[in-house]
């Protein structure tokens, strides 16, 4: 008996992003621990009018069939901001990506790689890195280690098996992230206890919680300092002003205060610190669907958010105080700081910090000196075209 052949299509368009979304959708659902998303935010992600990476980003999304039936996804893009970067951070000159990999077999992963390396070739890129899905700061790398729990908000987690199908397509690793388990229930250690005190004396650090009020401009503040302060790291690639307005609009609804936290010295912003309670406890009710009653649902953890975990995602210092005692001193400070409003306000018991790159020494010693341990690994892969 003859094999159905394999056949990947390209797909663009409201219904081709609809039907990549929900192909995606369907092997998800399939996946031990996932959390079903909003399918209106996957949408978004991968509309060219909704989306500003695509201000700066050519992409293709293919859809792979057997005969007719749909039975594996992926996409190719490439970031212009991306090219510019040097290549010792990991970007630069000829890289392009791959994301949104999701393939029943192997066979079908192997034609679906191929397919992205054939347009990656055709746009004149000589080297592909991956998954990245879409921008890295979305959801990068292949989940390695962490399939035996659920994720949090915006992070990926992904079939264990990939990890072989992409690797035995040619792909070595790039670089690993990590993301460190953190209970918050009891206190910091001592030394941390004595650091956050010595701050606490110093008349020109001040630590302040974000003002919704005027929130736009407090992102604008955080996200100079993210810039500037993750600017050597690898795979680093800068927000646009069109980027950041879009990151306060998504973020503002997960947003309180008490839980984003801005360092001034002498008055200056110098250092930020994010948390998000974790939205994924109320999308399991839900099961990503807003209708018809997961609107209201949703609407009433946002308001009042009580659950066991919390994420933080982002922080930094600005670049001229790093591998100083100020910078230890002030991401401990903000840590304590929403720690106690975390387990007093709102009831969480534990955190997760990350992702954070497996050679950032100064956030690894910081999650390890209050009592952190890598629960998750994520791997992005490189492979010559």
């Amino acid at each position: 008996m003859t094999e159905t052949p394999i056949t990947i299509t390209p797909v663009s368009g409201r219904k081709g992003r609809a039907a990549f979304v929900d192909l995606g959708r369907r092997f998800s659902a399939d996946v031990p621990h996932f959390v079903p998303q909003l399918r209106s935010e996957q949408l978004e992600l991968v509309n060219p009018d909704k989306n500003p990476f695509f201000e700066h980003a050519r992409v293709q999304l293919f859809i792979a069939y057997r005969g007719a039936e749909p039975v594996g996804r992926i996409s190719a893009q490439i970031d212009e901001l991306a090219l510019a970067i040097p290549p010792q951070q990991g970007m630069g000159p000829g890289t392009g990506m791959f994301g949104y990999y999701d393939a029943a077999d192997r066979q079908v992963g192997d034609a679906l790689l191929a397919a992205a390396e054939g347009w990656l070739r055709e746009q004149g890129m000589t080297r592909v890195l991956g998954p990245i899905s879409m921008s890295i700061w979305e959801e990068p790398g292949l989940l390695v280690r962490g399939h035996d729990h659920a994720p949090m908000l915006m992070m990926g987690h992904h079939p264990a098996h990939y990890q072989g199908w992409i690797e035995g397509a040619g792909y070595a690793p790039a670089k690993k992230l990590v993301t460190y388990d953190l209970p918050i229930g009891s206190h910091f250690p001592p030394l941390v206890e004595r650091i956050v005190k010595s701050g606490e004396r110093n008349k020109r650090i001040r630590i302040r919680p974000v003002d919704k009020s005027k929130f736009e401009d407090e992102v604008r503040i955080i996200l100079h300092i993210l810039n500037d302060a993750w600017s050597d790291n690898w795979g680093f690639v800068p927000f646009t002003e069109t980027e950041i307005s879009y990151a306060a609009r998504k973020m503002l609804p997960l947003i309180h205060p008490e839980l984003v936290r801005i360092a001034e010295l002498d008055g200056r912003p110098v250092a930020f610190m994010i948390t998000f309670p974790d939205v994924n406890e109320a999308l399991v009710q839900t099961g990503g669907k807003l209708l018809p009653f997961g609107w209201l649902t949703l609407l009433r953890w946002i308001r009042k958010p009580r659950g066991k975990h919390m994420r933080v995602p982002l922080m930094g210092v600005l670049k001229e105080y790093h591998n100083s005692r100020l910078a230890s001193q002030l991401a401990f400070m903000m840590i304590e700081l929403i720690r106690q409003e975390a387990v007093g306000t709102f009831g969480a018991t534990r955190a997760e910090i990350g992702w954070i790159l497996d050679d950032n020494q100064g956030m690894i010693a910081i999650a390890d000196t209050i009592g952190g341990t890598i629960n998750r690994e994520y791997l992005i892969y490189q492979k010559a075209l």
